[in-house]
């Protein structure tokens, strides 16, 4: 497959997965409502917690705003909840069958394209995501809490992922475990998608 190929191949694909990001912003406009519910908490008192500005928690409430993943990870930090638990569909049983192409989406303004396999769960610890990252895309994230682990396997291209300060280029089948707690990132410096899996290992099976 030549590059333009690949090129119209990653706008199909963004663009499919964009056609629920309408229906991803309610249902996280709904969720967060419940979250803050639950806690008794204020828009202000749930900013503060998360480290966002007043305004930009109440435009992503009010489904104004589309939210980047760092800020996704941002909001989930601060409710002391997994980034699954953000990213509907939830999965169901155990011994459910999860297809990526059906629960795949864009939910941030990201160029990045998110399929929660298995949401996270107390009783394991961890949560598991196909991520495809679309040409040019790069990312370079806050760490998260303490002990968070970050298991990476590339499923087609090839990614380049920050870790202890360098950048590490992996190839199909590769993978790579690294401190989620620490910076690192991901960056697709290609001409067609790149989909890896990532599962995230929460200290004590805990989101925070």
């Amino acid at each position: 497959m030549d590059a333009i190929t690949h090129k119209r191949a990653a706008d199909a694909q963004a663009a499919q997965a964009g056609d629920a990001g309408p229906d991803i912003a309610r249902r996280l406009s709904q969720h967060l409502r419940a979250l803050r519910a639950e806690r008794g908490w204020s828009l202000q008192r749930a900013a503060e917690a998360c480290g966002v500005s007043k305004a930009m928690l109440g435009q992503i409430e009010r489904g104004e705003s589309s939210p980047t993943v760092a800020l996704l990870w941002r909001i989930a930090g601060g409710f002391g909840c997994a980034l699954s638990d953000l990213l509907p569909p939830h999965a169901g049983e155990a011994a459910e069958v999860r297809d990526p192409r059906r629960v795949r989406s864009r939910p941030a303004s990201d160029a990045m394209l998110v399929a929660p396999l298995f949401a996270f769960d107390p009783a394991l610890g961890f949560e598991v995501f196909e991520l495809t990252l679309l040409p040019g895309y790069e990312r370079v994230s806050e760490p998260h809490v303490g002990g968070v682990v970050e298991h990476v396997v590339v499923q087609r291209g090839s990614l380049e992922v920050l870790s202890d300060g360098s950048w590490a280029r992996l190839g199909e089948g590769e993978g790579l475990r690294l401190a989620g707690d620490r910076e690192h990132g991901y960056r697709n410096p290609g001409e067609a998608p790149v989909v890896f899996l990532d599962l995230i290992h929460y200290p004590r099976g805990r989101a925070a």
